[in-house]
């Protein structure tokens, strides 16, 4: 597909949305602010196709940044909402079945470790978990392709010890 060539967007929607989902709810933690991610980035796909060979790196790279803007944005505004409490009131959501609870709470547990991760080890871990290579995982960390393995293995060690899991767990 050159530049001149019109890109078939419900083509790619259909092979790579699932993914772009999948990747922006485990980076946020939240499926509606990743549905909006997913949406925007092939609303700008449209409007702005990248070069050909370059469409699955550009896609999850805009909609990482959007996600991270739209949670930057979002912790502003709890910011001024905590500060104004008795205007904008916050209840308490509704407890979760014992199973749903449960599952919650594992991928609490997971978010939260990758949390306390760095950005970097946290966006090795989750393009991994999305199948890039290790060329593109390089490029999106600003690293070396031969550095790549590494940096993946020490991420897994570091996430496994925020999980408190042992190398028997591992």
């Amino acid at each position: 597909m050159s530049r001149s060539e019109p890109i078939d967007i419900a083509a790619l929607y259909l092979e790579h949305h699932a993914d772009l989902f999948r990747y922006l709810c485990r980076l946020t933690g939240d499926p509606d602010l990743a549905a909006d991610a997913t949406q925007e980035a092939f609303v700008r796909l449209a409007v702005h196709a990248p070069e050909p060979g370059e469409l699955r790196g550009w896609l999850f790279r805009v909609a990482t940044n959007l996600a991270r803007e739209w949670a930057r944005t979002q912790a502003r505004r709890l910011r001024l909402l905590d500060g104004a409490v008795h205007r904008a009131p916050i209840g308490e959501p509704v407890p979760a079945p014992d199973a749903a609870l449960a599952a919650e709470e594992r991928r609490r547990r997971v978010r939260a470790a990758l949390q306390r991760l760095t950005e970097r080890d946290r966006t090795i871990l989750l393009m991994r978990e999305e199948g890039f290579t290790h060329r593109e995982i390089a490029e999106a960390v600003g690293t070396t392709t031969g550095s790549v393995g590494t940096l993946i293995a020490r991420a897994i060690n570091k996430l496994a010890a925020e999980l408190g899991l042992g190398e028997e767990d591992l």
